[in-house]
């Protein structure tokens, strides 16, 4: 399978955090990339500040302010203490963090995260999976090794099956742990455990609402099914529908990363297009923020145009903004997911072992722009 553009954006943070600093050309072949990709890279991380480029070469960041968890590398070790903290050698508290990814969603909840760590004077110490959940309890079992008091956990499961295959040990860890934006199925030993969520279903309805009330009638959704995200956006809209009193127009158009599947997302674009050309439906649901960049380009290309032929809203509001037409998005609070969980772990450290547990849901936004002003249908 060909690694996708997250994983090699965590390989490149990884070299530029164990040397320091590099070259542009030499990350390259590191990679095994062109060096048009390496540069592509560089500059969109280094626009997300989690590298510095000067002259060619790129170096890891040494803002104190910002803080080096903000600035992840592929988690085979702890993340140096921000200035603000004691560390361990200085007897503060120590807490863990494991991610599926420092890049894309995740690198704003690892923000809040650090920023909440640093004003309860804590370390935070980052490890990631790279969405491989069979390494999550290693990953978690060298947190606690590194010292880790208490543990927020986000792990990297992708299919329906993962929980169940990689999820029970962590019902049994030793220390306080709070999960990120993950449900486990009721009743199981992890829905005791406190957890801090995206309420998607309710991302989902306000999008499907908004479209609505434009006078669209059911917009498509076009989505993968590759993350726990993805998942609750599938079941988000079919519970959308039901409380709007409307029917899906077809069945789920399934998304996959093109730079992986190429043909596979062509023809989900071409199915989309259809739908448009023959009146299915004149509105659509694309998650996430870069599947639909790409969808609203090749679109384009065989004759549909955004807003114009079909309002069209995203989901993550990750990269949303930025497209030709910028894109109507649902805006998970992925930063304060960070930062609740955080802040409930410190609290959950200096409580006694038989206060109840939380389960904390926080309501995504609707970032309006200019892709879903198509005109009003009757």
């Amino acid at each position: 399978m060909r690694e996708s553009a997250a994983e090699r954006h965590d390989r490149l943070l990884g070299l530029v955090r164990e040397r320091g600093s590099a070259r542009v050309s030499d990350l390259a072949a590191l990679l095994g990339v062109s060096p048009v990709t390496a540069r592509r890279d560089v500059e969109e991380l280094a626009g997300r500040g989690l590298l510095d480029r000067v002259h060619g070469s790129v170096s890891w960041p040494r803002d104190a302010d910002a803080g080096p968890a903000d600035r992840p590398g592929p988690g085979s070790g702890p993340a140096p203490a921000p200035a603000s903290g004691s560390g361990p050698a200085g007897g503060g508290l120590v807490l863990g963090m494991l991610a599926p990814s420092s890049t894309y969603y995740f690198a704003e909840v690892i923000r809040g995260a650090h920023e909440a760590a640093a004003r309860a004077g804590a370390r935070l110490v980052l490890r990631i999976s790279d969405y491989r959940p069979q390494e999550d309890q290693t990953r978690t079992e060298g947190l606690l090794s590194a010292g880790a008091e208490g543990l927020l956990v986000a792990p990297g499961w992708q299919d329906p099956g993962d929980p169940a295959a990689f999820g029970d040990w962590i019902a049994s860890l030793p220390a306080p742990t709070v999960l990120l934006e993950r449900r486990p199925a009721a009743g199981s030993p992890l829905d005791g455990l406190d957890r801090v969520c995206s309420d998607h279903a309710y991302g989902v309805l306000l999008a499907v609402r908004h479209l609505v009330r434009l006078g669209h009638g059911a917009p498509l959704l076009m989505a993968r099914a590759d993350s726990p995200t993805a998942v609750a956006v599938r079941s988000g809209y079919a519970e959308a529908l039901a409380v709007l009193g409307l029917r899906a127009p077809q069945d789920v158009i399934d998304s996959v990363p093109s730079e992986l599947f190429p043909d596979a997302f062509e023809q989900a674009v071409r199915a989309l297009r259809e739908a448009v050309m023959t009146g299915v439906a004149t509105a659509a649901l694309v998650h996430n923020d870069v599947d639909a960049i790409q969808v609203v380009q090749r679109l384009a290309e065989l004759g549909v145009r955004v807003p114009e032929d079909l309002a069209l809203i995203a989901y993550d509001d990750e990269v949303a903004a930025l497209a030709d037409t910028p894109l109507t998005a649902v805006a998970p609070p992925k930063r304060e997911v960070g930062r609740h969980a955080t802040e409930l772990l410190v609290e959950r450290l200096g409580q006694s072992t038989g206060a109840p547990r939380r389960h904390l849901t926080l309501l995504p936004q609707l970032r309006v722009r200019g892709s879903c002003g198509a005109r009003n249908h009757p």
